[in-house]
């Protein structure tokens, strides 16, 4: 939050280096926000089949 606020108003001040340097940070951190909550929504693929297998087997 606080590098989109500071990426607005380095922008609205016409600061550029001070808004690249903001930009940049404000997109590693969303980027970083996106990558793990796509982990923690998949989670791991072989140990819910493998669960999965042996909830069939004791049926």
């Amino acid at each position: 939050m606080i590098t989109m606020i500071g990426t607005f108003y380095t922008g609205h001040k016409g600061l550029k280096s001070s808004h690249k340097y903001f930009a940049l940070s404000s997109m590693l951190c969303m980027t970083m926000a996106i990558y793990t909550g796509h982990k923690m929504i998949s989670g791991n693929r072989k140990k819910k089949a493998n669960k999965e297998k042996v909830t069939e087997r004791e049926e």
